[in-house]
This record gives structure tokens, sequence and C-alpha cells, in this order.
């Protein structure tokens, strides 16, 4: 069957369909990862955007229940060069076609993605949006001009009351902006007792807590547009180790008086070289935001920049020049790879050592944070 991606400008792509025929006005985004698609696909990061893979065959591995970054998918559609409908892999559980049939995402293939990715870099994010090949393409384009990118991505996607990931280490509180499963995977693995709250919890609540750290996830959209986190941000600095990540480090330099700006065509994919600038190493990155911090607007403040791009420069990382408080813009997490910054979560462990006073391994809480002896 054919469909339609229709975007913005008034350019029309007749491909073929595959998922849902669910079809809603997004951001029309790329992603340059070789591998992955479903950790891609089930970011909650992506809320509101169609993605637009530059590697050509998609759903060759299929489908499973392991690989999943959130519950279920946020994106608003997929484009592909090539769709293999007949899965190969041990690991596969269902077909992608399937698995964007449940879960009410569309997809369209056998559009030329090269030219579609090259439009995007030249002319920048645009509103998109597919349909069926009679639709009336005139309205759609109108239609098209008149919506406006979504406000409300953290809110679709954070959890709606908190809830535990128990251990029997750090007392960690995850702020869930739109987390990835893959950040719960790395602090479980460190043995971070872990309380997930919503984006919208106020300081105060997170303190009674009484959290060793505070990891501010990544999530989707403008940081701007979610002013109370920013709010509860400036709450925690001082009294508690912070980690953020993406959308985290964002708010956490927003609190501090720097400034973001959108991104020409954003961040997205597995292969962004960032270099640390205390160590002078190059790391390999995976990457998914369309805002940025401004380096320049880091002057005055009291964060210092750690890492940077070696693409476009920007600023990929930062720390607090007094206070227990560090972040990066990319994904350290990265499941589907690299995995070339992992070494950040042992950094946070490190610094939850240092500013906890105590050492966890005969402690445990309670979600409540009062202590316990272990028997």
């Amino acid at each position: 069957m054919e469909r339609l991606l229709v975007l913005e400008d008034g350019t029309l792509y007749r491909g073929r369909a595959f998922g849902s025929s669910n079809f809603q006005i997004g951001e029309l985004v790329f992603n340059t990862s070789m591998t992955g698609y479903q950790e891609i696909i089930t970011d909650n990061s992506y809320c509101g955007q169609i993605i637009t893979m530059t590697y050509p065959l998609i759903g060759n591995y299929g489908i499973n229940s392991d690989d999943n970054e959130s519950l279920s998918p946020a994106l608003f559609g997929l484009v592909v060069r090539d769709y293999c409908d007949q899965p190969s892999n041990w690991r596969s559980q269902e077909s992608l076609d399937s698995y964007l049939k449940k879960n009410s995402v569309p997809g369209i293939y056998g559009i030329d993605t090269r030219q579609l990715t090259l439009k995007i870099r030249q002319g920048g994010t645009m509103k998109a949006v597919m349909a069926n090949p009679d639709a009336d393409t005139d309205q759609i384009i109108a239609d098209l001009h008149q919506a406006d990118f979504l406000h409300d991505q953290v809110r679709r996607v954070s959890t709606s009351k908190p809830f535990p990931v128990p251990n029997r280490g750090h007392k960690v509180v995850l702020m869930d902006f739109g987390e990835k499963l893959g950040i719960i995977r790395e602090l479980s693995r460190r043995n971070c007792d872990l309380i997930v709250v919503p984006w919208n919890t106020q300081a105060e609540q997170i303190l009674d807590y009484h959290p060793d750290g505070v990891m501010l996830s990544n999530g989707p959209g403008d940081p701007t547009d979610i002013p109370e986190a920013m709010e509860t941000v400036k709450g925690l600095m001082g009294k508690t180790a912070l980690f953020g990540i993406c959308l985290g480090h964002q708010l956490i330099c927003l609190a501090c008086g720097a400034t973001t700006f959108k991104l020409k065509f954003g961040h997205r994919g597995a292969n962004h070289p960032v270099k640390n600038l205390a160590t002078g190493r190059v790391e390999i990155t995976t990457q998914n935001h369309g805002f940025a911090v401004d380096s320049a607007s880091l002057e005055g403040t009291p964060l210092e920049l750690t890492h940077q791009s070696l693409n476009d420069g920007a600023c990929e990382g930062v720390r607090h020049r007094s206070l227990p408080v560090f972040s990066v813009q990319y994904h350290p997490e990265a499941n589907g790879g690299p995995h070339d910054s992992n070494y950040l979560f042992d950094d946070f462990i490190d610094l939850m050592d240092k500013t906890s006073g105590r050492r966890m391994e005969n402690k445990s809480f309670n979600i409540y944070g009062k202590e316990q002896q272990n028997a």
C-alpha cells in the first residue's frame, strides 16, 4: 500500500506503508546510527518526532522484549529506505511492522532518505506528517503551517507517580523527564537503591528521601518549557550530588545562569566524537537532542566546560567549580553502543562516596530514606 510523507515546505515523498495509520504532525529529524533501531524508537526523547534513519536497511533483526528503552514508544513516525519484513535473529520475537502497529506508530519506506537528510541539514528540522495517497495535500500543507511544535513532551512521557527500584547501595533519586531504561540498568549494576520520581517533583520532596545523589534524566523538547524543573534543580544544588544527562544537563546549566538554543537539525546518532578536555581523550558518543547549551553563556556562571563536540564545537559537558554537580549532553548509558563513556556512572558513585561521607556496603535504605541495619 502506498503512503505519503508531506513536509511543511510542500515537498511530497511517495513510498510504501508499514506500521499503523495513526498519522500525527511531528518534527522531522534524522538519526545517523547504523544499529540499534529498537533502542532509538523506544527512546522517550523522540516524543513528538518523526525519525528518518540514514542507515538504509531497518527491521532486519526484528524486535525483542529486552532492548526497549521505555515501555512504549513516543515517536510520531519512522521513515526508512529499505524495510525488512522477514527478520532473522535468534532474539527476535516480532517484526518491526507488528510492533509499530501495536503501538500506533506509522512508518514509510521506499523513499530516498539520503536526499531527505540533506534537505533537513540544509533547511533545518521542520514539521511533517504521513498521509494516505488520496489525501488532500494542499489542506495538509496548510495544517502543517498552522501547527505548532509540542511543548508538553516531558509531561507526556514522565512517570505519574514515584516508584522504587530497590537495591542495597547508594540511595539515588532519579528525576524522570523521559528517562531511558539504560540509565536505570547502569545505576542498578552499581547497586544504587533507586526512587524514580515525576518531572515536577519539588526539591523538598526529593530531599525528604535523604538521597546520596540525584540523577537528572534525559527527555524530549525544549528545557525552557519546564521552568518548574529548573527551580527544583536550583533547590537541590549544594544539598546532594547531582548528575545530569541530556535534558538534565541543560537544566543544570539553566539553573546556574547559562542559556540554551535550538540547533538547526540536532545531534542524533551513535557516532558523535566528543573531546574530554581534562584528559584530551576523544570518546565516540550516542546523542539525541535538538537543543544545546550556549558555551559562551557559561562565562560568569559557576560552571566550567569539560566536554566539547568535535563536529561543531558544541558544549557537551560541564561541572560546577565548587559543588558536587556535573553533567553531559550525550548518553553514557548508550545501549546499542558505543560504551566509551560508561565511566561517568562510576564518577557519580565516587562523587556520592565523597559527599555522603559514608560507604554503603553494610547499609540499606527504605523508600522513605530511613537508615536500616542489614541482617
